[in-house]
């Protein structure tokens, strides 16, 4: 298989931290360019990173030295490249219109920003959940005017706990869903060290967080219609997002009703079963066993359990009835993973495995 040519637009950011580390072993793809803002431009990535670099891991030694873009640069970042991982740190308006430029330069766009997230022709992909909306693409390239340009989207990282647990049982009609998240503070872009104020501390608000976790699983569980992706209108989605002092992971407390309420036997069985397009393939990135359930009272914890399958997995505990919805449980995701680059990397394997790249 060839090996794809890839740049990080972003790769100072915490995000773009994660998006390096993870192209520093990857079977298929290579990070051969980096960008991020024009004072970064013309120094090292080392450089760069001015001491910034918040991996558990050392700068992959293939990418330190590499000489940085100005990701506003397009022509000569997109030259040679089969495509970008972009995670920037900017306006809407100004990624909207960035991230259109590298698609128009023929440089397709593997995103983790949210300004694209509602683009109706733009589809937003968890790989297990709804691969088929990457078909939307070939519509977006007509609009677009482009034979290889195309942007693809990350859901927020808030709701990859929830929305992966509750995919295998939609079925069952999903009627109401409340969802309480606990997140880790690298979700902000932020340590110990650079955000001491979170130490023994918990922020109530997340801004846009909660609007995100509400209305973005509508798109996920959409339907393709003509050249766009249009939203569902089912389940009703209530969220309260908390930041809290867990450098990485992200926990929610889940409260869901059904139109059938199944047994709790039939859900730990679609659970435990569960795979999808990324599981089929085989892709580099994809978890074995993308949801993981523990029996255990006091389990998944953010510490033990948020690099389960490498950080691509889900971990899911509690389940039990509850007294005014069918059911409760919690689950736990990498934000930083599953929850974002690990996500991204996983959604560009499906697109090049079915020829979009």
């Amino acid at each position: 298989m060839k090996k794809y040519k890839v740049g990080v637009v972003g790769a100072t950011g915490m995000v773009g931290q994660r998006f390096v580390s993870l192209l520093e072993h990857h079977p298929w793809f290579e990070g051969v360019k980096l960008a991020a803002s024009p004072r970064s431009a013309g120094k090292s990535y080392r450089e760069a990173l001015g001491g910034r670099w918040a991996m558990s891991t050392p700068i992959p030694e293939s990418m330190a030295d590499l000489v940085m873009y100005d990701a506003s640069d397009v022509e000569k970042m997109a030259e040679g490249l089969d495509f970008v991982f972009c995670a920037v740190d900017m306006k809407k308006d100004e990624i909207r219109a960035l991230e259109e430029r590298y698609a128009k330069a023929e440089c397709p766009v593997i995103s983790n920003n949210s300004a694209h997230r509602f683009t109706p022709d733009v589809p937003m992909i968890i790989p297990e959940a709804n691969a088929d909306h990457m078909k939307v693409i070939d519509a977006q390239r007509r609009r677009l005017g482009t034979k290889r340009g195309f942007i693809a989207v990350k859901s927020n990282c808030s709701l990859q706990s929830y929305v992966p647990a509750l995919a295998p049982l939609k079925d069952f009609g999903i009627k109401d869903v409340l969802a309480c998240t606990y997140q880790a503070i690298s979700g902000a872009g932020k340590t110990f060290e650079t955000w001491p104020e979170m130490v023994d501390n918990v922020i109530p608000f997340i801004g846009g967080e909660e609007e995100k976790s509400e209305k973005e699983p509508m798109k996920i569980w959409g339907s393709l219609e003509g050249d766009e992706i249009k939203l569902a209108s089912s389940p009703s989605i209530t969220t309260q997002c908390i930041r809290v002092p867990v450098s990485d992971g992200h926990l929610a407390a889940v409260f869901v009703r059904f139109d059938q309420k199944p047994s709790k036997e039939e859900i730990l069985r679609r659970w435990r079963e569960f795979a999808g397009e990324p599981q089929r393939l085989n892709l580099p990135s994809a978890p074995k066993q993308f949801l993981t359930y523990f029996e255990e009272d006091n389990m998944p914890q953010t510490r033990l359990n948020r690099d389960q399958e490498h950080g691509m997995g889900v971990s899911i505990g509690r389940l039990r009835e509850d007294n005014q919805y069918d059911y409760k449980f919690v689950c736990l995701s990498h934000n930083t993973i599953r929850g974002a680059a690990g996500g991204a990397v996983l959604m560009a394997e499906l697109l090049a495995e079915n020829g979009y790249l």
